[in-house]
């Protein structure tokens, strides 16, 4: 099942989540412990993250450096094909602009067709890690033109001319901001964006990460007054350490609420700082069930414990 058909079809509370693949070098045991601990949700998704190669510079033994290409955490595809056809959940692996040329994406996109993976994310990424691109070859910019190539080939439009070309059935899902993307000029303009995601063809989007419940609704509120008529999932995650408080404001530019930090900052062993982050996602959760959202989607990455004592105090509520 698309993601979109899940969206528009639950009629009870469900959870998703999104995982990281390995990095370099490491086995995919962690991922299968991972799923397996948590496959008795049956969430009807499971993102997977994807990253652009990066540049690294490696001494030689001459004393010089050379510049090297490499990706950290490759296995994006393995693993959404490992999830579909071991596990019988469908996978949505994340597609990126930055570090990717369009004829990669197409070539990536078909073969996504041709495992049977029907959904993807699409966005912008990093624009810090880009590889430098060929002359002979272009580039999306941003999530917009992202997920006009991938509208295109639903409509059985390539980079070039096809005789006879098939058409994908890609569910497109994209990113939004309730606090608004970093790079925005405000709230008004990034929700225009959105917009444009939707109207290229996006069919559904999942939040960046929130902490204050009030200020999500009301942008939901906001969207639909401004034409955004697509499915908007909120996506959570269970910080389990007062040391998150400033690398996550840094990484993803979000904000706290006062109550979280006091009560984070309060704790004074790590199991409390958990108990802190399980009970606020617990509330946040209760909240937005309350509110008519019925997919919950969490950042869980390899560490299921703290998602599976929260799921065990939603139990009732699922």
């Amino acid at each position: 099942m698309r993601v979109i058909e899940h969206l528009h079809n639950i009629t009870s509370p469900s959870v998703s989540v999104e995982i990281i693949p390995p990095t370099r070098g490491r086995n995919i045991e962690n991922i299968h412990a991972a799923i397996d601990s948590i496959k008795h949700l049956n969430p009807p998704f499971i993102d997977v993250t994807s990253h652009a190669a990066e540049v690294v510079w490696e001494e030689m033994p001459d004393g010089t450096f050379r510049r090297k290409i490499k990706r950290k955490s490759p296995g994006t595809f393995g693993l959404c094909a490992m999830i579909k056809y071991k596990y019988n959940i469908e996978p949505v692996p994340h597609l990126l602009c930055g570090g990717f040329t369009r004829e990669e994406t197409e070539d990536a996109l078909i073969e996504l067709n041709y495992l049977g993976i029907e959904n993807v994310l699409a966005l912008r990424g990093d624009k810090s890690r880009n590889k430098p691109v060929r002359e002979d070859r272009t580039e999306n910019r941003h999530a917009l033109d992202l997920v006009s190539q991938i509208t295109n080939m639903n409509e059985a439009r390539y980079l070039d001319d096809l005789i006879d070309a098939a058409k994908t059935n890609f569910c497109i899902g994209v990113a939004f901001y309730p606090e608004k993307h970093f790079e925005a000029p405000n709230l008004n303009m990034d929700m225009r964006f959105l917009k444009q995601k939707q109207d290229a063809g996006a069919h559904y989007a999942v939040s960046q990460m929130f902490f204050d419940t009030p200020r999500y609704l009301a942008f939901v509120e906001k969207a639909k007054g401004n034409g955004i008529s697509m499915p908007l999932v909120p996506g959570m995650k269970i910080i389990t350490g007062k040391d998150q408080l400033s690398r996550l404001a840094s990484i993803f530019h979000i904000d706290f609420p006062d109550e979280l930090i006091d009560r984070m900052m309060a704790a004074k062993t790590r199991a409390e700082e958990i108990e802190v982050g399980v009970e606020w996602a617990y509330r946040q959760s209760l909240d937005l069930l309350e509110a008519g959202h019925l997919n919950l989607h969490f950042y869980i990455m390899q560490n299921t414990n703290p998602f599976l004592n929260l799921m065990d105090r939603l139990k009732k509520h699922l």
